[in-house]
C-alpha cells in the first residue's frame, strides 16, 4: 500500500473486457517527507477521488477486491481510500493545507 496524489485521468475506448465500467487515474506516490516522487503510477479508481486528491493504492489480490471483479481482472491496482487527513514527522495534511500545515 503507498499514499499518492491524484495527478491526472486515463481514457481508454479499447480495453479489456474485464475492466469495462472502471474509471482510471494518474497517481504520484509519496516519499517519507510527504513530497511527490518522480514515478507515475496508473490506479482503478472504484472510490470517485479527483485531482489533487491525496489517496491509498494497493496492489495485486488487495487491488482485485476492492475493484471488485475477484481474480477475473486484467488490471491488480487500485484506489482503496481518500485521504482526509494525516500526520508524517510531525507534519500534517488536510483538504485544504500543504503538508506543512499551512491553509
Amino acid at each position: 500500500m503507498l499514499v499518492a496524489t491524484v495527478i491526472g485521468n486515463v481514457w481508454a475506448t479499447h480495453k479489456d473486457p474485464s475492466l469495462e465500467g472502471l474509471r482510471f487515474l494518474v497517481v504520484q506516490p509519496m516519499d517519507a517527507l510527504g513530497k511527490g516522487t518522480a514515478e507515475t503510477i496508473v490506479a482503478a479508481d472504484p472510490m470517485g477521488a479527483g485531482i489533487g486528491e491525496r489517496v491509498l493504492v494497493v496492489f495485486g489480490r488487495a487491488a482485485r477486491h476492492v475493484i471488485g471483479k475477484g481474480h477475473d481482472i486484467g488490471f491488480q491496482t487500485a484506489v482503496c481510500a481518500i485521504i482526509d487527513r494525516m500526520e508524517l514527522s510531525g507534519s500534517s495534511y488536510g483538504p485544504h493545507e500543504d503538508q506543512d500545515g499551512n491553509s
